[in-house]
This record gives structure tokens, sequence and C-alpha cells, in this order.
């Protein structure tokens, strides 16, 4: 039995309760020649499930399996936290490690010039082994942002997240070890999720704003502590070869009217 969990313009988002699958189902639209509609659901679901893989090699991220209908993309389901539900919960020695985490992240996409187009912490999820105040919640839909690119679907995919079946060792950024300083130690994944507006580029410009999408995102959803929570980010982040080219256009970025609230 398949359960709607979202539906938006581009694509309706299904539960596979009975194979624990998330199905991501481009929909037809009626506005466009037939022939012409499939092609363009083909191309992106293919484009798509083409970046998941890459970046699963990469990084803990979505593994899609095998595409067996051109407008579908399935993935395992799991069990998680979405940061910005639960990201201000944490100790904040916690916190800072998981930034830290997801900037060493962002860098290993970047060097292989991928770009998440939607990096907020709607779209990290975190797996976390140890005990916790919240017992893990189902990962829920992130926000959808039609606007921010004309080139892609008009959709953030809003799919939860699959693990892949690749272990990962604590040696990994992936994987967070350090303590709190009062004999807690972390053990968890970070998981990046919902590639839907992703894509691949070299330019330094497209990677700026992967960051100014995430810094935007910790100074409206956890403005508490955001500055210190993005300089943690922006030290993982210094592991990127291109670190210094990318945080100097993340300045102009800034500036240029049409990245400002």
């Amino acid at each position: 039995m398949k359960k709607l969990l979202y539906q938006g313009a581009e694509a309706k988002i299904l539960l596979d309760e009975k194979e624990n699958l998330i199905i991501k189902d481009r929909i037809p639209k009626s506005y466009r020649i037939k022939e012409l509609d499939d092609k363009i659901r083909k191309q992106r679901t293919k484009a798509e499930k083409k970046l998941l893989e890459k970046a699963s090699k990469i990084i803990n991220a979505p593994n899609p399996f095998p595409l067996k209908e051109f407008n579908i993309v399935q993935m395992p389901y799991i069990e998680g936290k979405k940061l910005s539900e639960y990201l201000d919960s944490f100790p904040t020695e916690k916190q800072k490690e998981i930034m830290k985490i997801v900037g060493e992240e962002t860098a290993k996409l970047h060097d292989n010039d991928i770009i998440h187009g939607d990096l907020t912490t709607s779209n990290l999820i975190l797996v976390d082994d140890n005990m916790s105040t919240h017992e893990p919640t189902r990962i829920g839909l992130s926000e959808t942002r039609e606007h921010r690119s004309t080139s892609q679907d008009g959709l953030s995919d809003n799919k939860e997240t699959s693990i892949n079946d690749k272990p990962r060792d604590k040696s990994s950024s992936g994987v967070g070890g350090r303590g709190d300083g009062g004999g807690m130690s972390f053990n968890f994944k970070v998981f990046f999720i919902d590639f839907g507006l992703g894509f691949i580029s070299k330019k330094v410009e497209d990677k700026a704003v992967d960051l100014h999408l995430i810094k935007q995102a910790l100074e409206a959803k956890h403005f508490t502590n955001w500055e210190v929570l993005f300089n943690e980010f922006l030290k993982g982040y210094d592991n990127s070869k291109e670190a210094k080219k990318v945080l100097e256009r993340l300045k102009a970025v800034e500036k240029r009217g049409r990245y400002r609230n």
C-alpha cells in the first residue's frame, strides 16, 4: 500500500509501507505535448538519479534504486531527526560538531562539483545512536523552494532519506565522535537529502550560493547561536580545495539584491 506524503507542482512523494520505500513520481503535465512531456520527465528523473548516485558515493546521502519507470525514483526509507526541528534541542557542543561535519561534507560535494541547490537544515537528517530526549522520528518533508531555480523542476523533492548500505567508520567526517565536556560522546551520522534542485557545476558562484543558503537557514531557524554554528560549518568547509575562493565569492553574493531577504 502506498501512502501519499506530499504532492507538489512537479511530483508526488509516496511511502510504500510494505516495502519501506520512498517513491518520487514525476506527474504528467497536461499543457505539454505528451511526447515532449515524457521526454522532459525522463531527463529530469534520470539526471536526479545520477546526481544522487554520485553524491551517495561521496557522503551520506540517499542512494536510489535502479530506475524501473522513466518518471519514478525509489529510495529506502529510514528514521531520523530533521535538523531544522531538532538542532536547537541538542547540547551546544553537539550542535557545533554537527555543523562542522555538515561543512566537511559540503566541501566534499563541492570538490566533486556537486551543488546541492537547497542546502538548509530542513534537508539534513541526523541518525543518532546515543540516548536522547527525543525518540527518532520519521523523516518529514522539507519545505519547497520553487522560486530558487527556473532550470530545475520547481519542486524541492521533499523526499525522505535513505541510508546507504556502505558502512562508514568514525574516522569519516560524516560521523561525529567528539564529547560535549560532560562525559557524553557523540555517535551519529548526518545525511543530506533532497537534491531536487541540485546540479553539477564547477562555478565558484554556485558553490558560494550553497553556503549562502545554509547561512541563511541558520540565521532564520537557529538564530540563538547561528553565528557560532556557521563558524563551525566554515571550519569544516575549510577542507575544500577552493574554500578561500568560495568564501570570497560568498561576500559578493550576499551584497547582491537578488539574494537578500
